[in-house]
């Protein structure tokens, strides 16, 4: 099979297009025939690689890039008993930038067939962070105002329309260029980053889905109701995040067990039961997928220095067509 795969932490430049022996399905893994893929900013802080000592032990072993995809299963392990050959699927997988890709059986869902392979790969990730942080950590409930920092982003362009969806008032936090595509998702407001702090105004919230983190949890209060809720989001890439995660995690205990405020950091985790409600808002037409960019397999590198720039307005799929 052909793969995008890289030896040493980096830049776009040390991916490469190589041929490679298609992998193998554990006992409760499945094999996938990857349709289409999608490029997180997750994928941009693996590649760059942790601490220097990690760097170094980990020698020049080959690593499989890419998360989130969608395709259709073509070998199953022993234990795996939600899916079999010939079915379409979607999910969080190891080395998805591939035209075979790896992933346990909890971490995928069936894809609906009215959704296509495109917009399905750019779920994952995105839609699970945004659901499992207003639904599972800010307790979203009808009526409330919610702000969305980075409401442009691949996890953003779902927050808006999942807030929307819990029946929540929506404020989105973006750059002027992509005001219009946040407003068409639901937001009932945008600000300006550029031109107006969130937390230096009146306006109080009662929810704050921050994807951003660029304000310290002590400038948030200003921006929260009395009982209101902040919640980070965290990426996992190696032992140097984990303790920036802890660290955060530590000062917002320390601030909320001073104040009826409620600040708190996660990570998302991929679950069948999560990816099949994304599914059927995919499928309905409640929620969409907002793709920036398409490239193929090939292209990876340069989806990549794209997604590095921190400025793309949704997800960017790589399509497995044409590789």
């Amino acid at each position: 099979m052909n793969a995008i795969v890289y030896r040493r932490n980096g830049p776009p430049e040390v991916l490469r297009y190589e041929e490679m022996e298609k992998p193998t399905p554990g006992a409760d893994e499945v094999l996938i025939r990857v349709r289409a893929a999608a490029v997180n900013p997750l994928d941009c802080h693996i590649l760059k690689g942790g601490p220097a000592l990690m760097q170094l032990l980990g020698g020049r072993k080959v690593r499989h890039p890419g998360v989130d995809a969608a395709g259709v299963v073509e070998a199953v392990g022993m234990g795996v008993t939600q899916y079999k050959p010939g079915d379409a699927v979607f999910g969080c997988c190891k080395g998805a930038f591939a035209e075979f890709a790896i992933a346990e059986q909890k971490a995928l869902a069936v894809k609906p067939e009215s959704v296509s392979f495109e917009d399905a790969a750019a779920a994952p990730i995105g839609a699970l962070t945004a659901l499992q942080g207003l639904r599972d950590k800010g307790k979203i409930r009808q009526g409330q105002s919610v702000l969305i920092n980075g409401a442009s982003g691949g996890v953003g362009t779902y927050a808006v329309q999942l807030a929307r969806i819990f029946g929540a008032h929506v404020t989105g936090v973006c750059s002027a260029r992509n005001a219009e595509l946040v407003r068409s998702l639901g937001a009932e407001r945008t600000i300006d980053y550029a031109k107006e702090d969130f937390a230096a105004g009146t306006t109080r919230y009662d929810l704050i889905l921050d994807l951003a983190g660029n304000h310290s949890f002590s400038t948030c209060k200003r921006a929260l109701t009395p009982r209101g809720v902040h919640v980070g989001v965290g990426i996992l890439d190696g032992p140097k995040s984990m303790i920036v995660l802890c660290g955060a995690l530590l000062v917002g205990l320390a601030q909320s067990k001073f104040s009826r405020q409620t600040f708190t950091v996660f990570v998302a985790k991929a679950n069948r039961q999560d990816l099949t409600l994304i599914g059927a808002w995919l499928a309905s037409g409640e929620l969409k997928s907002v793709i920036d960019k398409k490239y193929t397999l090939r292209e990876v590198p340069e989806a990549m220095r794209y997604q590095g720039t921190w400025h793309v307005p949704g997800k960017l799929v790589i399509g497995m067509d044409g590789t």
